[in-house]
């Protein structure tokens, strides 16, 4: 038995949760070529590109050097594209394979089953994020400047909440998705148009006033700029507003699936 499973079964974690927590993790930690060696490449090529050769070009944005004003963003961008991706995976393939009519056998409640799910999904969105700023953290502190982590409580909080929200978000597609190209189109077509657009590249104050009211109708402008107060220290929208919402969003959704669980959506013929 290993340390961790020594820590669970002294908090006294039930058995069958646990397990399903485990198997879930064990799925993608067995598997860094997929998991994380894909999102390390992707963004030395947005900190090589962006940061370095564009980042001379544009100079500081609030007073940071570009290649730091973009950081909260790309690690935005891989934690909940990962959560998202792991949570959908999970379920659709589950439902494809008909394994998860194990689970669904099993004495877990549907709220174990819901939650099993959601935090190994998030734990995957939390590693990939944390992944991106340590690389961040070596190649701007290497070419510019010590990366200052000026609220680190607002950081660790933004990044568990928006990691847990688009895990459960995940559950909701896998739920939905009738084959694996609609997993494709739900990350591609869905997710990543609204990070891009989620002032990752670009200060709010840039945009007409117009386009920054739209902007605000943008999910991913409050957690960028969440996480960029918890690095930096400055945010264009009230950070304190930011989590309330990204933490009612969370529970609301994550509501949802249990919801959807009991009744067996997507899940049972």
């Amino acid at each position: 038995m290993s340390v961790v499973d020594r820590a669970a079964a002294a908090a006294g974690v039930p058995t069958g949760f646990y397990t399903l927590v485990k198997r879930e993790v064990l799925r993608y930690v067995r598997r860094p070529k997929n998991t994380f060696i894909p999102p390390f490449i992707t963004n030395v090529l947005y900190f090589s590109v962006f940061g370095v050769i564009l980042g001379d070009r544009v100079g500081t944005i609030i007073g940071v050097p570009y290649i730091l004003f973009i950081l909260p963003g790309l690690v935005v961008l891989g934690a909940v594209s990962n959560a998202f991706e792991n949570g959908s995976f999970s379920i659709f393939h589950g439902r494809w394979n008909e394994y998860i009519d194990e689970t669904l056998t099993s004495p877990l409640s549907y709220t174990q089953m819901v939650w099993a799910y959601l935090l190994a999904s998030a734990l995957r969105g939390v590693l990939v994020g944390t992944l991106i700023a340590v690389l961040g953290f070596g190649i701007i502190s290497g070419l510019y400047q010590p990366v200052p982590v000026e609220q680190p409580l607002y950081l660790v909080a933004f990044i568990l909440v928006i990691s847990l929200l688009f895990a459960s978000l995940g559950i909701v597609g896998g739920l939905l998705a009738e084959d694996f190209d609609d997993l494709t189109m739900m990350n591609q077509f869905l997710l990543r148009p609204l990070v891009f657009f989620g002032a990752v590249f670009y200060s709010l104050g840039d945009l007409p006033p117009l386009l920054q009211d739209i902007s605000l109708l943008n999910p991913m402008v409050y957690m960028v700029n969440g996480v960029r107060y918890g690095f930096l220290g400055v945010a264009e929208v009230d950070p304190q507003f930011s989590l309330a919402v990204l933490t009612a969003g969370t529970v609301a959704v994550t509501l949802g699936n249990v919801w959807l669980f009991k009744r067996g959506y997507g899940l049972t013929d």
